[in-house]
């Protein structure tokens, strides 16, 4: 059969360019060898929000009395958390079948590679296979659970994100090792639901990506819900003895009833066809153009596989790109300077633009404004004030350079940021924006008035 578009992949890049693409008049497919929606919808970023909603009024139940609320002491049941999480996978899986008919989107359940000419063959599990042909073939493949030889992962004692997600039996202690947002999200999850939680990591603070202020404010707010957290620590080899896990480190051993490997990513890369088609690759990423485009013509990579933040949003903007472009669409590219990131531990943190390390390093001269939530009269009286709003502009021309936020509800505020710097927006255009009172985005406002001197309730 001959489609316009073929998409192997139906992630959140995977899908989001095959909807694109069919509303641009292509007859399309999508190829998918499990769930449509691919890890992010079914195992990654929809299920653990869910658990950590859970997380999250667990955690105000068990201080209701703070709002002047008497309730019976709250306790988890884990099997129930963990089946809502499920049921809300479920409904979004749904959700994606819906948009690929009301779109006349063709799915094609197997594993799909790539051949010569613009083919796509599809497998099925039981040997059969059919092949498809394409003007346009799109890669979105995505990534999986890195697996390191030091620490086997066996589903049992030693458990990847996805296990973690459908945990219904909870161990008493949990070693978590990595901090990026995987690893802090499933240390608040864990900790909130009674597990003694340890947060091991290699460098010298968790989120090592993050700003370094807002890394020692998570820090602390995870201490303080009572995370044991070990940074400059390195992990030289987990051992299963006794139904234990043995962690051996450079700095002493560690022994804990089961680890969570929260150590990154790995591109679906395998088996799909690069080789025989002659798609170039490097350091385990899919070369492409400024439009996605890869070493072949025809063929197109977007979302994990390619080079940038591993992140759902920004592979959905590439897929849309991607299909804009060959559909002779005249598009800015991607800026990637201006990609937020958020992490959805409590307190949350939002990020975009370079870092006040960053900025330094580069020899830019900067503003630098911080506001506090425990100013802020909203976050006070939501009962949860901790946290900051750090901002950084540039010094002469009043370019925001970027924003770095902790706090409950920042992830929900980040995008002002994003569209103010995608217009250029200056500090005194957001000092002259009236932001509505009581909100926590007036923290964001506090923040740019603290650069310019301006602060009016710090």
């Amino acid at each position: 059969m001959k489609f316009d578009v073929i998409v192997i992949g139906s992630g959140p890049g995977g899908y989001v360019a095959a909807i694109r693409a069919a509303q641009l008049g292509f007859k399309t497919a999508i190829v998918e060898k499990d769930k449509l929606g691919g890890i992010c919808l079914n195992w990654g970023c929809i299920p653990t929000k869910a658990l950590l909603k859970s997380a999250s009024v667990l955690q105000t139940l068990l201080h209701a009395d703070q709002y002047g609320i008497e309730v019976a002491p709250a306790k988890a049941n884990i099997e129930k958390i963990v089946d809502r999480s499920r049921e809300v996978a479920q409904k979004m899986n749904q959700g994606i079948h819906f948009l690929m008919k009301k779109n006349n989107i063709s799915v094609l359940e197997g594993f799909g590679k790539i051949l010569p000419g613009k083919i796509v063959e599809v497998s099925q599990d039981q040997g059969s296979k059919e092949t498809y042909s394409a003007d346009h073939i799109i890669l979105a493949t995505g990534a999986r659970s890195k697996k390191l030889d030091f620490i086997p992962q066996d589903g049992k004692y030693i458990i990847g994100y996805r296990e973690a997600l459908t945990l219904k039996e909870l161990p008493k202690t949990l070693t978590i090792i990595g901090s990026g947002a995987i690893g802090v999200e499933f240390a608040y999850y864990f900790q909130t639901m009674g597990v003694e939680v340890t947060l091991v990591e290699y460098l010298e603070r968790i989120v090592p990506l993050e700003d370094a202020e807002i890394s020692r404010e998570l820090e602390k707010q995870l201490k303080k819900l009572g995370v044991n957290i070990l940074t400059s620590t390195k992990v030289n080899q987990c051992l299963v003895e006794n139904n234990q896990v043995k962690i051996s480190t450079e700095t002493g051993d560690l022994t804990t009833d089961m680890v969570l490997s929260a150590v990154g990513i790995q591109t679906n890369l395998e088996n799909i066809g690069l080789e025989e088609v002659g798609i170039q690759t490097e350091k385990g990423k899919i070369v492409v153009g400024d439009y996605f485009q890869t070493s072949i013509s025809g063929y197109y990579a977007i979302g994990d596989i390619v080079k940038g933040p591993d992140l759902a949003h920004l592979a959905s903007a590439q897929g849309i790109a991607c299909v804009e472009n060959f559909a002779s669409h005249k598009i800015p590219k991607i800026n990637y300077n201006n990609i937020p990131s958020c992490i959805y531990t409590q307190p949350e943190i939002a990020s975009v633009g370079y870092t006040e390390e960053e900025a330094k390093a580069e020899n830019m001269q900067i503003l630098v404004g911080k506001f506090p939530f425990s100013a802020s009269g909203k976050a006070t009286a939501n009962g949860q004030n901790g946290g900051f709003v750090k901002v950084i502009f540039d010094a002469k021309y009043g370019q925001w350079l970027g924003c770095h936020m902790i706090g409950t509800g920042v992830t929900e505020l980040i995008s002002e940021v994003v569209v103010a710097r995608e217009l250029e927006t200056t500090g005194f255009e957001i000092l002259k924006s009236i932001h509505p009172h009581p909100t926590l985005s007036e923290a964001l406002m506090e923040a740019v008035a603290d650069a310019y001197k301006e602060a009016i309730h710090i």
